[in-house]
């Protein structure tokens, strides 16, 4: 059996606004059908992912202890 070539690398979060993984930059159904996908359909997709991964958001999905505890000083975050 050959393994399948992934862009994961176990940052699996989805980006609201986007609809993008933070990690890999893939969308929910492409993660699901992955293992589906003919090497050249995954090879398509890769060549996006550098591009999609600019659009992701890289903040935080929940408030850090750090930011709750700036907000509550009353200083920007």
């Amino acid at each position: 059996m050959t393994a399948i070539e992934s862009p994961c690398i176990l940052v699996c979060s989805i980006d609201m606004k986007t609809g993008y993984c933070f990690g890999c930059g893939r969308t929910r159904d492409e993660i699901s059908g992955w293992i589906d996908m003919t090497p050249e359909a995954r090879r398509e997709v890769m060549a996006e992912l550098p591009a999609r991964l600019e659009t992701v958001e890289r903040k935080p999905r929940r408030e850090t202890r750090r930011a709750r505890m700036a907000r509550e000083r009353g200083e920007t975050a």
